[in-house]
């Protein structure tokens, strides 16, 4: 698998290769991924105003996992 991706990658070049093998879009996700990993399971904060702070960052990570996994259709003519 690997061998096949090294070859791919040589003869398409890298930009061609991350565009044909989705590679950018994995990279982000797992990118996203770990920002997430690092807040935790609780809620750091102790005062109620940051605690709403700490959970809107929350929502708008998990929002954009959904944004980067969610298909892209195109209407054929």
């Amino acid at each position: 698998m690997r061998n096949e991706a090294v070859l791919a990658c040589k003869r398409l070049g890298r930009r061609i290769w991350k565009v044909w093998s989705g590679y950018h879009r994995r990279s982000l996700v797992e990118t996203k991924m770990h920002c997430f990993e690092r807040l935790g399971e609780r809620v750091m904060a102790r005062t109620f105003e940051r605690q709403v702070v700490e959970l809107h960052v929350r929502v708008a990570l998990l929002n954009r996992f959904s944004q980067l996994g969610r298909p892209v259709t195109v209407a054929m003519a």
